[in-house]
This record gives structure tokens, sequence and C-alpha cells, in this order.
């Protein structure tokens, strides 16, 4: 059986801002694409502003480590969000949406992910949902003339936090462009059924992000230490024949040796898909 396609995400690798090293890092380690992230840190939403040049250097980057961008993670909209009872905000929430769609396509990102927030910092109203699906609407008709996917995340909180919310949005924008971006590792933090959850998304599944977690604890949990049945998991995605990406989803934390970090998380994950049948057995002892 052929191996998955399996991603890390940027903020996994070293976090210095040469591209060739950190591309270099992710290629050492196994995994076949990174995904880049754009928050509100001033650094990377500056990335929306990167010249012509600056967009090319990143291919060059990814050609020359055979390492593409496959997605971009938009988190910036936490802080600019499409849902903000605010017009400027809004207005702000929209730019970034069509610059970061603009940007996927200058660097070769196929999927724009959106986080599942109406907002975030702000209280939510009657209407932030509304708004939401507003702005995520116009989005999805740029993204549709730009060949992008957007793909949207599963969350902590109280907006979008199960497949049935997600797909609740989706049915309603009914466009070819917005799909699911189920991560596992918030469904089962939120306490869903991850199994049934990916099951009712069949055929409709932008990428899966892989993080373990606990009910409450949504980030930084080893893998192994958390609620996320794996195993289970994966074989409900064989069952409703997935073939898409998969991203490990971590974070560096100024890990001394983050090339062996992430190597060693892809090879737990590598382990529980041979035990899911996804893969052949890679021999030597199975953990639990």
């Amino acid at each position: 059986m052929t191996e998955p396609d399996i991603g890390i995400y940027e903020k996994a690798l070293p976090g210095n801002l040469d591209w060739d090293f950190r591309l270099g890092v992710a290629a050492e380690a196994g995994y076949r694409f990174v995904e880049i992230s754009i928050d509100d840190d001033p650094v990377r939403l500056a990335r929306l502003e990167w010249t012509p040049s600056q967009r090319r250097n990143l291919l060059r980057c990814t050609d020359k480590t055979g390492i593409p961008v496959n997605a971009i993670v938009l988190s910036a909209h936490r802080r600019y969000p499409l849902g903000s009872s605010s017009p400027e905000t809004r207005t702000q929430a929209n730019l970034i949406l069509e610059r970061t769609i603009c940007l996927a396509g200058d660097i070769g990102a196929a999927i724009v992910q959106i986080a599942g927030y109406y907002v975030y910092y702000e209280a939510h109203s009657a209407g932030s949902r509304a708004r939401f699906l507003e702005g995520l609407s116009k989005g999805c008709d740029i993204a549709a003339s730009a060949g992008i996917v957007l793909g949207l995340e599963t969350m902590d909180g109280e907006d979008v936090t199960s497949v049935t919310d997600a797909l609740g949005i989706v049915d309603s924008i009914e466009s070819e462009s917005l799909k699911i971006y189920p991560d596992v590792g918030n469904l089962s933090a939120n306490g869903h059924d991850v199994v049934e959850e990916l099951r009712a998304c069949r055929g409709r599944i932008a990428g899966i992000h892989l993080k373990d977690a606990r009910p409450g604890e949504f980030r930084r949990v080893p893998f192994g230490e958390g609620s996320v049945p794996f195993v289970d998991a994966f074989r409900a995605l064989d069952e409703i024949d997935y073939a898409g990406n998969y991203l490990v989803e971590m974070w560096n934390d100024d890990h001394e040796d983050a090339g062996a970090m992430i190597a060693n998380a892809r090879d737990w994950i590598l382990e529980r898909m041979t035990r899911a049948g996804l893969l052949e057995s890679r021999g030597g002892p199975s953990n639990a």
C-alpha cells in the first residue's frame, strides 16, 4: 500500500527565516509538504505583502528541497474576524482573505485553511454567524476564480467545533471551492466521537490535521499522551475512501533538535496507520 502524503506545520520547524534550511529539515524527516502560517504575528502577516521576487524565492526553495507548500493556515482572522460587528474590521478580514488566496496561487499552495471562528477576541452577537458566512461566501468566489480550495477547520471555542457545524456552513454556501478540514485533536478535545465525525464528511475533506489532545486541552499534547483514537480514526478514513493529505500539527517551542522531534512524530503516525491497515507492516514491535 502506498504511504499517504504526510506534511508538517511550519511552526514545528526551526524558527529562523531561511526557507532552504527549514524545508530541508522537513525533507530530512521524511515529510512531503509543509503548511505555512498567516497569523496576526507581524512577520507572518507581512507575507501578504511579499513582492513577486520574494514569492519566487519561496518557489525556488520548494523546487530545490522537493518540499512544496501545500496549504496556508490562515489564523489571522482571530484578530480580524469575518464575523466582526465592526465594518472596518470586516473590511480588513476580507482583504486578508483575498490576499491570502492570491499568495496561495503565487506559491503553489492548493488550499487556504479557514479557522472556524465567527469571532475570537470580541463578544459574539446575534449576527456573528451570518456575517462570517457572508465573508466566507465572498472568499469562495475569489478562491473559485483562482483555483484554490478553502478548507473550513473544526476548532476549539463555541463556533465550528464539529463536522456537523462545518457541514451546515458548507451546505449553506454551496460552493465547490469550500470543503471541510477536520482536526482530529480538536474534535476529540471538544468531546466528539472522532470516528463518527470523520465518517460524516465523506467526499468533502480538504485535508486532515493530526495532533493529540485531551478533553479541553487542544494544543501541545505529545502524541500518545492524549485521547485521540488515531488507529480507529485512520480506519474510518479508509472506510470513506479518503486519499488526501495528512498534516502533523506540532509546535517547536525552541526544541533543541526539531528534526528529530518531527521525524519521531512521523514514525509514530506511520505506526498507527500500519495498525489501522493503511500500510503494510514496517517491521519491529508495535507500540500501544
